[in-house]
């Protein structure tokens, strides 16, 4: 155990456990790890399953009663946001154990993705604080996407397999299927920017869509700023030939990909729609109003990164 000091001297850890994420059979696999590596002397542990969203955010709520110094998540994504939304400015720190398919917040933190080696890493980690975003008030740590590619996340989880083909199927699939509408956008305090029908309008806080697809290569997690990345529809056909730019971090420098930083960000579309909230679809209104709020979460990640961080 590293040399922190705790409220009561002993250090208090929740796990909590997504039984439905992508690779759910693991959950033997997490347990005994935990065990083995968390469950030491100076160290107080509890495993416990998330069986929906309301259910995990009761049992987040109900650890920081019980005093909780770390919670342990076990999942995608998903989880992250879940716990972390309840986590947000209580210090605690949040731990995340990548059982999802994308797994965009452990990628980005360079988490291992082999579960004993990401359980272990976590055990020495070092904890730092990152900005959240709140999309209409509901905070996200990874992304937001606002046009195709809030259903491009969904399509492409729904393949068995990760790399570049898949993004390809997902992205000509989206292609076809999306209707593109006008958005009206305020960055800050500047002018109105008006895109006709963008394809791809996505916030991000961190570099990944997940599955090592870098859609920000540039995000940086303790900034203060929020990424907007925008491909409109008819720069669509260039973009999908270069897909592989997308994993080697260069995705930003095709022309027809534009990119901006911010602090606020309001977008009025021209009707209301679902948007992607790290991996998960919600319905919206027509204006989503975006901001940051900076260094409001405790993460624990490892003191060297994985190599696996962008493995495809």
């Amino acid at each position: 155990m590293s040399g922190k000091r705790y409220k009561s001297g002993l250090r208090r850890v929740r796990v909590l456990m997504n039984p439905h994420s992508g690779r759910s059979h693991a959950l033997n696999e997490v347990i005994h790890s935990v065990r083995q590596h968390w469950d030491v002397p100076g160290c107080d542990v509890m495993l416990q399953f998330s069986n929906s969203e309301a259910d995990g955010r009761e049992k987040v709520r109900r650890a920081l009663d019980e005093g909780v110094d770390t919670v342990l998540a076990m999942g995608g994504d998903g989880i992250v946001n879940t716990v972390g939304s309840e986590l947000l400015g209580t210090g605690v720190e949040l731990g995340v154990i990548p059982t999802g398919s994308g797994n965009g917040f452990a990628r980005h933190f360079g988490i291992p993705l082999a579960i004993d080696d990401a359980i272990r890493a976590l055990v020495n980690g070092r904890a730092t604080t990152i900005d959240v975003g709140l999309a209409n008030g509901r905070p996200f740590f990874v992304t937001c996407s606002m046009a195709a590619d809030a259903s491009l996340v969904k399509t492409f989880e729904a393949f068995p397999f990760r790399g570049i083909v898949p993004y390809v199927f997902a992205a000509a699939h989206q292609l076809f299927d999306y209707h593109p509408h006008r958005f009206e956008v305020q960055l800050d305090e500047g002018e109105p920017i008006v895109f006709d029908g963008p394809l791809v309008f996505t916030v991000a806080n961190l570099t990944q869509f997940g599955g090592g697809a870098r859609i920000a290569p540039k995000a940086e997690h303790d900034d203060g700023l929020l990424d907007m990345v925008v491909i409109e529809r008819q720069e669509a056909g260039r973009v999908l030939t270069n897909v592989a730019r997308l994993f080697d971090g260069t995705i930003d420098a095709l022309p027809g990909v534009l990119t901006r930083r911010f602090r606020r960000l309001r977008v009025q579309r021209e009707k209301a729609a679902v948007i992607q909230v790290d991996g998960e679809l919600q319905e919206s209104p027509s204006v989503v109003e975006v901001e940051v709020r900076e260094r409001a979460l405790v993460v624990l990640i490892p003191s060297a990164p994985g190599p696996d961080a962008f493995r495809v």
